[in-house]
């Protein structure tokens, strides 16, 4: 029996950075907004205390914070010639679940992508031809940098961003990144005082011609009071971000922007610990009534709504949708469909430099504390006579020094005994790394569906995963890790080691939560979900909202754009579906 619930004009399925950001804005509008949450709730005084937030094992090992298989696993394979497994444990990514979602775990990087990334297909096209992206299914967004500006400032300010502008109004700043797009205003805080290894990497990377800047941070520079009343600390530098909530209300998060003033409102309410199953149509398969979840008890419940949110993570956005039957499933055979299409995740490697008689003290880090050369990112130089597009920024962020995870050993040390021991000893204060994270450009075989084996504990379907690096991302790569070569030498130390990005993506080791694509957003809805105000084409009161809209994603972290397109979303459904509901595009 499914008990039926009294109806909301608005509701939101997963209460994150931007379940939080919409509830917020349409609340603001007068909407009765109900968030569910498939995990718990969390609070920063009670569920990230000073007295045990620092707890590596806890957080960071045993992941108190991330989504378990139990809870929903995901199958993955890396190309449509193989059957797809279930993870048994996250390794490659780690979804969040709770109140805050992966906003509450994150370092805190807060990025705009250029203004080319945001017109990709046409811009590479121009200026390269047609046919240097054959391979690649990369699309352009519909909407554009210009057009997002005003958003990426709202997000920035709501959350403090520690950072320095590089373009402001089309003049070029000293100290700031000279290839970001033109900013209205400064960032609402000054950069983060460097520590000695991003200090010595910026020198480096200077001194051969390159463009060094702090990374901007929503870990805070300095005590704030946002937009909305909210106050915030300054960082303290304690290291335990990544894997963490934060116990000194300094780094950003839902919890610590927003929550506080959307939990006070008569007109909002949040539901934890209830999994929402599907979202339920009408029997003509283009209006949703509302949305069907589990409760706390177990009990089935049928929530009515005039409007239906999507904003859990974004793996599960296009889950949601597969299992509702919103939108077509992307066939790779035919290159078909929409939903399911252009995953993409991020090109990483990795830089290790060891001395001697160094003292970086790495355990004095923050989660985005350093410094980025964005001289190889996007199309930041020219691809004309090389063999990929795309780019990497590269990053020298020393995050933590924790003690269980933190052991830098130099190739050919043992990986225990005493030979181990002196190694880790001596190696703990005496290493810079420093990494690149560059852009994934989608390609036809890399895609979300429902896999037709395994199924969770409600019966449904698994999301299934098929992804490997592109070989233009490889060859992308590996010429970043050429550059990051020059820099590790002109470092010196008495031994470098560069990684290598090649095929093969294995779901086990971690390198990255940043899963993009799948409900990606467009102009066309033969080959996008969701229309450029993430508005479903299909089910025109379903919007959709995260890094799944990305066509593709770029050499950075996307929380500052997926921030940016709540801001956006909220803008299209107060000004103009609630004026007008209906298709905000037409086809």
């Amino acid at each position: 029996m499914v008990r039926k619930l009294p109806r909301k004009d608005v509701v939101i399925v997963g209460l994150g950075w931007t379940g939080a950001i919409l509830a917020h804005e349409l609340t603001d509008a007068g909407l009765d907004v109900v968030a569910i949450e498939r995990g718990p709730w969390r609070d920063t005084a009670t569920d990230f205390n000073v007295a045990y937030a620092p707890d590596e094992l806890r957080y960071a090992i045993r992941k108190d914070l991330f989504l378990q298989p139990a809870q929903e696993a995901m199958t993955m394979r890396n190309n449509i010639s193989q059957t797809a497994l279930p993870m048994r444990d996250y390794g490659s990514f780690l979804p969040g679940t709770g109140v805050g979602g992966a906003g509450t775990h994150w370092n805190g990087h807060t990025w705009r992508f250029f203004p080319s990334d945001f017109v990709l297909k046409t811009h590479l096209t121009e200026r390269y031809g047609a046919g240097r992206i054959a391979d690649l299914t990369v699309q352009d967004w519909g909407v554009s940098y210009d057009e997002l500006e005003n958003s990426f400032d709202r997000f920035e300010y709501l959350a403090g961003i520690s950072g320095k502008a590089g373009n402001l109004n089309g003049k070029i700043e000293a100290g700031g990144n000279p290839f970001e797009g033109p900013r209205s205003r400064e960032y609402p805080l000054p950069p983060m005082q460097m520590t000695y290894a991003p200090t010595l990497f910026a020198e480096a990377a200077r001194s051969i011609g390159l463009h060094p800047f702090p990374t901007p941070s929503a870990n805070l520079s300095k005590a704030y009071v946002n937009p909305l009343g909210i106050a915030m600390g300054q960082c303290t530098f304690c290291g335990f971000c990544e894997r963490f909530g934060c116990a000194n209300y300094s780094k950003s998060s839902a919890h610590t922007t927003i929550l506080p003033v959307l939990m006070r409102k008569s007109n909002f309410e949040a539901r934890t610990e209830c999994e929402v199953l599907k979202v339920d149509l009408a029997s003509d398969g283009k209006t949703a009534k509302g949305v069907t979840y589990v409760d706390v008890t177990g009990e089935l419940c049928e929530q009515p709504a005039d409007i239906v949110l999507l904003n859990a993570y974004g793996l599960h956005n296009v889950r949601l949708m597969l299992l509702s039957k919103i939108g077509t499933p992307y066939d790779p055979a035919t290159g078909t469909g929409t939903v399911g299409r252009n995953y993409a995740y991020q090109t990483n490697a990795s830089t290790q430099v060891f001395f001697e008689g160094k003292n970086f003290n790495p355990f004095i880090a923050a989660g985005a504390l350093g410094q980025t050369v964005d001289d190889y990112n996007g199309d930041a130089f020219d691809h004309a006579a090389l063999d990929f597009v795309g780019g990497a920024g590269i990053n020298c962020i020393p995050t933590n020094g924790r003690p269980i995870a933190y052991r830098p050993t130099p190739p050919g040390t043992p990986r225990w005994g005493s030979a181990w021991k002196k190694a880790a000893k001596q190696n703990y204060g005496n290493t810079l790394t420093f990494s690149s994270q560059g852009s994934s450009y989608a390609a036809r075989g890399n895609y979300l569906d429902l896999d037709p084996t395994y199924k969770d504990r409600f019966g449904r379907p698994l999301l299934r995963v098929t992804f490997d690096f592109p070989d233009n991302d490889i060859r992308m790569s590996n010429w970043v890790s050429d550059r990051m070569q020059q820099i590790a030498t002109t470092l010196g130390g008495k031994q470098a080691v560069v990684g290598r990005a090649r095929k093969g993506w294995n779901s086990v080791p971690y390198q990255s939560t940043h899963n993009t694509g799948g409900a990606i957003m467009g102009t066309d809805p033969n080959t996008s979900a969701v229309n450029r105000h993430l508005q479903s084409w299909d089910v025109p009161n379903v919007f959709v909202v995260g890094a799944s809209a990305f066509p593709q994603n770029a050499g950075k972290n996307p929380t500052g754009p997926v921030g940016a397109l709540a801001f956006w979303a909220a803008d299209a459904i107060r000004n103009h579906y609630l004026k007008n509901p209906g298709k905000l595009v037409q086809a």
